[in-house]
């Protein structure tokens, strides 16, 4: 569950600190205040794209943190994710954080501990699963439509299996293909490869090399410029035959303050604060003059440094599409390569052998798929019936929600089989009496698509271990009735998760535990949004704004009141 979440000169946020609350909360405010801000915010703290874009305009970086409580679901899959890397929670909380500065170079915390933005991408699943616009628009996606029944029949990790084992034949398939070429083919192949992979083993190439060498030639390259600076720097530590150095000035003070300090107590922690400084400035010094000792020009060193970059070089150029690859890749090429000349060559070229392999690996797979068609099969019938049964809650009593499964055309394994099994998967919708099945993604309006996503996410979320969930306009397409009956059915859902979402409608967020207002104001020749919760009378005057723009007259207040009482909103 989210408990906090701090924004320093984020878009147009110049500096926010939100505190949230378990059940329902709604986020509110003007057209145009920067609510997509606030979830973009988050969105980019949970390792979302980055741009300077985001940078607050003036300012040099842009900071967003939060901190986690761990619980429910979320709590075994996340710590054992943490316990892995070694970063520990306090009192079962974590906090993230990610910044992004004007250079667009990025950086990301969790709990204390740099990680990448994948990784934090990773963890943050764990945390809170985003509903926006771009998501709702995956059930226009048809291939979408099979992750969803997959979480629905929890068949996830089965269908991972079965793609890397398909994954698996696939590269039998191509390594048989390639031995059936022609002899001459083969041989022409087995001379490339063999070529490439002496030359490159020949050069005996260390991950990283090209950059140390690099860093080593640049030394060297400007030896008379650093051993200047070097001896410019020790003149100012240690002074020349006049003295004058900072290290001569602060022995002087080293013996004159603690005499000070002994005639006035009250300068002894000043004393203690030099001494402190006296003994680094020493240590910085003594450090100086070691690294000056150490400087040597070899411009044998520095030939054979040049040398080197040009053989590494000229291997990049000749075997990778991009020189400026790191050199692992050029590495990992001629791994791949010898691979592939071993297959050619040795063990690997038993033709009959590697049938073998693929005719027990086509039938494993063969299998594997009617597994899982089989578990789709049987969850699909239940998947239609609970998305029936909550989209007649949310005004679309008579719609017939069919998952339609068909199994692959072809006669062959590999013609039959995907890399996700042998269905095609598509959603069917037919939302009058008496209209026909027909496709979600050709037929739904914007407003029923929102329905049938939160009718999704409602019947997944037992499945997701993601303790918040995030609604960013739900609400399109929809009002009236249909929206109480969305308001309803998100308070429900928050007695299990929580749930934070951006509405315009009042008839949704009377529904909300809490509520959150972003407002956009101007100071001076600056534009900034501003955020906070509402309680109690601005609660009433922010739905009395929502209902009718008014947020004063009394027939609104009077209405906005009557509603928070009677959806329990307060």
């Amino acid at each position: 569950m989210l408990e906090e979440l701090d924004i320093k000169n984020f878009a147009l946020i110049e500096s926010a600190h939100v505190e949230f609350n378990s059940g329902f909360t709604v986020l509110s405010g003007e057209t145009g205040a920067g609510k997509s801000i606030l979830i973009g915010s988050l969105a980019f703290l949970l390792g979302g794209k980055a741009g300077t874009e985001q940078i607050r305009s003036g300012c040099q970086q842009a900071q967003v943190s939060g901190v986690f409580l761990l619980d429910g679901p979320a709590l075994s899959g996340a710590s054992e994710w943490l316990n892995e890397r070694g970063i520990e929670t306090e009192d079962n909380r974590i906090q993230l954080r990610r910044i992004i500065r004007d250079n667009g170079k990025t950086g990301a915390w969790i709990g204390g501990s740099p990680v990448t933005r994948a990784d934090l991408a990773s963890f943050a699943a764990f945390l809170v699963d985003m509903h926006g616009q771009h998501e709702q628009q995956s059930l226009m996606r048809v291939p979408e439509h099979r992750r969803y029944l997959d979480i629905y029949a929890e068949l996830t990790e089965q269908v991972a299996a079965f793609t890397a084992l398909y994954g698996t034949l696939v590269q039998k398939r191509a390594a048989l293909a390639s031995l059936s070429t022609t002899e001459a083919e083969r041989e022409k192949r087995i001379d490339m490869l063999s070529f490439a992979v002496d030359e490159i083993t020949g050069a005996r190439l260390r991950p990283n090399e090209d950059e140390e060498l690099s860093l080593e030639e640049g030394r060297l390259s400007s030896f008379e410029r650093l051993y200047g600076d070097i001896q410019e720097i020790n003149g100012i530590l240690e002074g020349g035959d006049e003295g004058g150095g900072i290290l001569p000035l602060f022995r002087k003070l080293k013996v004159t303050v603690p005499h000070a300090a002994g005639l006035d107590k009250s300068l002894e922690e000043l004393d203690n604060r030099l001494q402190s400084a006296f003994y680094e400035i020493e240590d910085l010094a003594q450090e100086f003059r070691k690294y000056e000792s150490s400087l040597v020009f070899d411009p044998e060193r520095l030939a054979q440094v040049q040398e080197r970059l040009d053989l590494i070089f000229r291997l990049k150029k000749k075997y990778l599409q991009n020189q400026g690859a790191p050199l692992s890749e050029l590495i990992a090429y001629a791994d791949k390569a010898g691979a592939e000349l071993e297959a050619l060559t040795g063990a690997g070229a038993d033709k009959s052998a590697l049938e073998e392999e693929i005719s027990a690996l086509e039938k494993q797979v063969y299998a594997e798929a009617r597994a899982i068609s089989a578990g789709r099969k049987e969850a699909s019938g239940r998947m239609s019936d609970a998305v029936e049964e909550i989209l007649s809650k949310l005004g679309m009593k008579d719609t017939r929600f069919r998952v339609q499964l068909t199994e692959k055309e072809g006669t062959l394994v590999e013609q039959r089989c995907g890399p996700y099994g042998m269905d095609n998967i598509e959603f069917l919708i037919s939302a009058n009496p008496g209209s026909p099945l027909l496709p979600l993604a050709r037929i739904a309006s914007g407003g029923e698509l929102s329905r049938v996503m939160l009718a999704l996410k409602t019947i997944l979320c037992a499945a997701d271990t993601a303790g918040t969930l995030v609604f960013d306009e739900i609400d399109t397409g929809i009002g009236g009735e249909v929206a109480v009956a969305v308001g309803s059915h998100m308070k429900k859902l928050a007695a299990k998760k929580q749930i934070l979402c951006i509405t315009h409608l009042a008839s949704i967020a009377v529904y909300a535990d809490n509520q959150v207002k972003i407002q956009k104001g101007i100071d001076g020749n600056t534009t900034a949004t501003n955020v906070f919760p509402v309680v109690g009378d601005e609660r009433v005057k922010e739905i009395a704004r929502m209902l009718s723009g008014d947020a004063l007259s009394e027939q609104s207040l009077e209405h906005a009141s009557s509603m928070l009482k009677k959806f329990g909103g307060i």
